[in-house]
């Protein structure tokens, strides 16, 4: 049986994406927690009521529910669609090539990048308050015009609206903070098992102890970036009110770029390794931080005589613009760094995924989004102010109602945006159509495979279940469209040039085409449309986040972003979602560690859970190990997280998760399964096994879905296609279950006769 004397043989099954429920991991109505809590707890069936669905004989089953980590919460699903720019900034550093950085270069330009995405939010909020509505609106009669909430400010001098309507984007910092650390404090501070590395982000392997827990790095990164938040918001206020008398004013505003000049130098620097150092430099820069933002504010209060000059808040345009330069130049650098790395990494032959430019191409995400959704938000606000006009310059509004003009930056990245969202449905529908008839002959050779006898009346059903190959082998032809994105938001670069001299589209069609005036028009309509086509998806972005407030389903629909962003540690932007995986991959290693105790484990993975379960054995010590086996079914970890994630799930990482488990691993795939696939044995591609060992091979078990194409005489309809779940259904998963349950029982004895 291969039972542990003195205990019970466990089969530990881990789900995937979307927080299924526990009744559905274990396949039975009437479940009971036994251990962990409403976040994220391991469920059994009642005594009494039967086995689980899919047991196998002497096997208690066991089921890990962690999906409450990511979609429990009504608000902080809703709230966190706020953060998507910082975790995909989070995400970048964890798609490099390599694990390996030599200087720590390609580290600090991904958390330089992410700067920018905290200065960008900061300023999306000036431009609202400070500059639409202090500086653009208020000083104008008709503007404010039957609107009490806005016309009580025109009583207030300059100086003083200005500081009182800067504390709403100090406000809006300090939120996006709380929605991080509130979600946090709901499940990590699982203290590692040993001595924490530097940072994560240095640690070459996720087996090194303390991986998973990034306290020390976020507390660190997070007041890096208030100090940039507010030395942004205090240099934009000291610029609109200093002018030109009196040296406190620029004083201070040299003060308030020398902190973001420091908050971007520690940036370039990685964690301090001390954490009594770490907190004294918390300390110190929170303090500075503090003590500036005072002053600053309590200045443009007392200042009286600032002039007001018609158009943007002075200073204010240049600050988009530059800051668009410089997330520009970032960009450039980590694809230049990132290919370099990845070409001196790429064995010989190989073609990396992404042309291994995930790095980069993430971060142009991330910016992408985030100016989705900074434009989305100033372009909105303008449009109520001016009361459904868009002005641009050559629509101007009259001089009664204000300029209310969103900066230069905005407009070309409202017609970016329109440029990329076309260009990405060209590449999508070019990549489908010339690789169909790749991924049909690929159909076609499984069919002839797994049904060489298929009668004629079952030729529709054979037909339908080719066509469902086909296109679940979509997933490895989205690389093109992918790289299409990235091409086109690097020439989106060549836009700076404008963009710093203030020359937005309407204006560059007027001076550089030659029917000025009509190609002006068409350049504002076609700006026009960029505006509101972005503006739709970010309001869509916001609905699904209501919605994920009132649904259930909803929200596990917006817990399937979560599930696959926040995996990873925040090592760039301490404002990203929190890592879900500092408390799963701790707490799955001691209740494992706790069963092993009483007899072998089967841990068995689902999907995204077979990373989870990857990651955990990796962590267990080999006192463990050694009465531990794993089952993986419908998993992505060769299929997607080894090709996005090379550094720390590729190749050699599976390696060495097999030879951990001396190889009592099998992993169940369908050909049919658009997320799922093999491990090791991509024979039906051409290429041969990896590890250098046989025990590869066999771990890699491909079911033949469906089990045939014909009506079985006791049914009334052929059996099903079940592409990505249920797998625990199958013949063949109570057959790996026993297989490894043998195996872990001579593993074990082994070990015992071993010993001394």
């Amino acid at each position: 049986m291969g039972t542990a004397p003195d205990g019970e043989t466990v089969e530990l099954r881990v789900h995937g994406v979307s927080g299924a429920a526990a009744e559905v991991i274990l396949d039975h109505p009437i479940v009971v927690r036994v251990a962990g809590d409403r976040h994220a707890g391991f469920y059994r069936p009642r005594p009494g009521t039967g086995a689980a669905g899919g047991a196998t004989s002497g096997v208690a089953v066991e089921a890990y529910r962690w999906g409450a980590l990511t979609a429990g919460a009504a608000v902080r699903s809703a709230l966190m669609l706020l953060l998507l720019p910082f975790m995909l900034g989070n995400l970048t550093i964890w798609l490099r090539p390599t694990s390996t950085d030599r200087y720590g270069l390609l580290g600090a330009l991904c958390r330089l990048l992410a700067g920018t995405l905290t200065a960008a939010f900061v300023l999306s909020m000036i431009g609202v308050t400070l500059n639409l509505v202090g500086w653009q609106c208020v000083p104008y009669h008709q503007c404010r015009a039957g609107r009490p909430y806005l016309s009580w400010l025109v009583a207030l001098p300059m100086g003083p609206r200005l500081a009182l309507l800067a504390l709403i984007p100090l406000l809006a910092l300090r939120v996006i903070w709380a929605i991080g650390a509130h979600s946090a404090r709901a499940f990590e501070g699982f203290t590692p098992s040993g001595p924490r590395p530097e940072h994560a982000e240095t640690a070459h392997s996720l087996s090194a102890p303390g991986f998973w827990d990034d306290e020390r790095t976020t507390a660190w990164l997070r007041q890096i970036h208030l100090g940039i938040g507010a030395g942004t918001l205090n240099a934009s206020l000291l610029v609109a009110v200093s002018g030109r008398h009196g040296p406190v004013g620029p004083l201070l505003f040299d003060a308030a770029v020398g902190l973001v000049g420091l908050c971007a130098a520690l940036l370039w620097l990685p964690t301090p390794t001390s954490g009594a150092q770490a907190r004294r430099g918390q300390r110190l820069l929170l303090a500075t931080t503090v003590v500036l933002t005072v002053l600053s504010v309590g200045y443009a209060a007392l200042t009286r005589d600032v002039q007001l000059v018609v158009g943007q808040l002075p200073g204010y345009e240049g600050t988009t613009a530059g800051l668009v330069a410089a997330q520009g130049i970032l960009l450039v650098a980590l694809a230049v760094v990132t290919f370099l790395r990845q070409r001196a990494a790429l064995p010989e032959g190989g073609r990396p995924f992404l042309r291994g430019l995930g790095t980069p191409i993430v971060a142009a995400a991330s910016v992408s989004v985030a100016a989705a959704f900074t434009a989305t938000l100033v372009f909105r606000v303008a449009d109520e102010l001016d009361r459904g006009s868009i002005p641009d310059p050559i629509r101007p509004n009259p001089p009664g109602v204000g300029p209310l003009d969103p900066p230069v930056a905005y407009w070309w990245a409202a017609l970016a945006g329109l440029a990329a969202l076309l260009i990405l449905a060209v590449s999508a529908a070019a990549t489908l159509l010339l690789s169909r008839r790749r991924r049909h002959r690929l159909a076609e050779r499984i069919i002839e495979q797994d049904y060489p006898q298929a009668p004629p009346p079952a030729a529709p059903r054979v037909s339908a279940v080719r066509k469902t190959i086909a296109r679940s082998h979509i997933t490895e032809d989205l690389g093109p469209m992918l790289i299409a994105f990235f091409v086109i938001s690097s020439l989106g670069l060549a836009t700076l040039v404008l963009d710093l001299f203030g020359v937005g589209p309407t204006e560059a069609a007027a001076r550089f085409t030659r029917h000025h005036s009509a190609d002006a028009l068409l350049a504002a309509y076609v700006t026009d449309a960029g505006i509101w086509i972005v503006s739709l998806l970010v309001i869509g972005l916001m609905i699904i986040g209501y919605r994920s407030y009132r649904s259930t389903e909803t929200r596990r629909l917006v817990a399937v972003l979560w599930d696959l962003g926040t995996f990873w540690p925040r090592a760039v932007h301490p404002f990203a979602p929190p890592c879900y995986a500092a408390r799963a991959v701790p707490e799955l290693a001691k209740r494992v560690a706790a069963l092993t105790a009483q007899g072998p484990v089967v841990i068995s993975g689902h999907s995204h859970g077979s990373v989870l379960t990857a990651a955990t054995i990796l962590q267990l010590p080999p006192t463990v190990l050694c009465r531990v086996a794993l089952l993986t079914h419908g998993s992505p970890l060769h299929r997607l997280y080894a090709r996005l994630y090379p550094a720390y799930l590729g190749g050699q990482t599976l390696c060495a998760l097999g030879e951990r488990l001396d190889w009592r691993w099998r992993n169940l795939w369908r050909a049919t399964d658009p997320i799922g696939g093999p491990i090791f044995d991509d024979r039906h591609r051409g290429a041969p096994p990896p590890c250098g060992t046989p025990a590869a091979e066999s771990v890699d078990v491909r079911l033949r879905d469906p089990r045939d194409v014909t009506v079985d005489p006791a049914d009334t309809v052929p059996p099903p296609v079940e592409r990505h779940w249920p797998y625990h259904t199958q013949a063949e998963y109570q057959a790996a279950v026993r297989e490894l349950v043998d195996l872990t029982g001579h593993a074990q004895g082994g070990s015992a006769n071993d010993a001394p």
